[in-house]
């Protein structure tokens, strides 16, 4: 009872937030000097980076080794691009509904809208075109398909809207619409999707999304009015980051698990070189941990490993190793 009520109460002030800001001016400027134009504040809203996320709808159909299929990789671009413009859109709607408090942190105020080179009218406009064309490629993708990405859209606007900050769940959903995306290329690929991954997923990327938090709560540390804006509190570093290793090392054990598992001989025709990924991925989220732990990563893992060097070696040696087991 009390949770819904804190729920309706965070509901209502959302839309109190929304109305405000649709008529507030433009937030003042506090990052790059304007000039540059609302198309490419636009694209910077869109995250584009971000869409490297929705490659997650390719791996049924890259597991299945099933690629002669007629339409098969049409349908898998189709996915992709819904996934990730609807991304974009609902970017652009978060930033628009958290100009104020981002304008407080230290690394979002230099997004579009809080740093004052984009208005909130034109955001909003742009995410509704996005979602135009999202729409269209999802409908492209099929019927299974569709009721999935309208599922997602809809989540994840809720998350958006309020559920972001509600303690654990946030964390909890982030990990689900990672593994939603898994299911969502499976059908848009008419691809089977196996229980050990859809597993591993859950686990994996809960603790990437407990990751993040942690980073968040420590770079926050300077300014706490601003974690008042998340169900987290400084306190809560040390069980946060308990939370992202346990999950991150039990997506390992998941692993273990699969390898020694009958089905894994299904696919691959050698196991020995299978094992060598369980060392690769413990270094690679201990080292992540470690790091998060230092300070020397301010954002979530994905964004940090697309600029690390030692992720790209990591990555190459697990795909090397997994071609050496000579997949089906």
């Amino acid at each position: 009872m009390k949770c819904r009520t804190r729920l309706r109460g965070t509901l209502g002030l959302t839309k109190e937030r929304l109305l405000k800001t649709l008529t507030d001016e433009t937030p003042q400027s506090s990052g790059p000097p304007e000039g540059r134009g609302p198309f490419l504040a636009i694209v910077r809203g869109c995250r584009p980076q971000h869409w490297i996320k929705n490659v997650l709808l390719l791996l049924p159909l890259v597991l299945s080794h099933d690629f002669q299929r007629a339409g098969v990789w049409a349908a898998a671009a189709c996915a992709f691009i819904s996934f990730s413009l609807a991304a974009s859109a609902v970017y652009l709607f978060n930033d628009v509904m958290d100009h104020s408090a981002d304008r407080l942190h230290p690394v979002k105020r230099l997004r579009p809208i809080a740093a004052g080179q984009l208005q909130p009218r034109e955001a909003i406009l742009a995410a509704l075109m996005l979602l135009g064309l999202a729409a269209a490629a999802a409908h492209r993708a099929g019927g299974a398909f569709q009721v999935l990405f309208w599922s997602y859209l809809v989540a994840t606007t809720a998350y958006s809207l309020g559920l972001k900050r509600i303690l654990l769940v946030d964390a909890l959903l982030l990990a689900l619409f990672y593994v939603l995306r898994l299911y969502a290329g499976s059908l848009a690929t008419e691809t089977p999707v196996s229980r050990w991954l859809l597993c591993f997923s859950l686990f994996f990327f809960l603790g990437l999304a407990f990751q993040k938090r942690v980073a968040e709560l420590l770079d926050w540390s300077g300014s706490p009015p601003a974690v008042r804006h998340r169900g987290y509190h400084l306190e809560d570093v040390a069980m946060v980051t308990n939370l992202g290793i346990s999950s991150s090392f039990l997506a390992v054990v998941v692993l273990a698990l699969y390898i020694q598992s009958p089905e894994v001989s299904e696919h691959y025709h050698l196991i020995g070189p299978l094992w060598a990924v369980l060392p690769l991925l413990l270094y690679w989220v201990s080292r992540l941990w470690v790091l998060t732990g230092r300070r020397q990563i301010k954002e979530d893992a994905i964004a940090f490993a697309l600029r690390d060097t030692a992720s790209y070696a990591v990555l190459a040696l697990i795909v090397g190793f997994i071609l050496l087991a000579r997949p089906y």
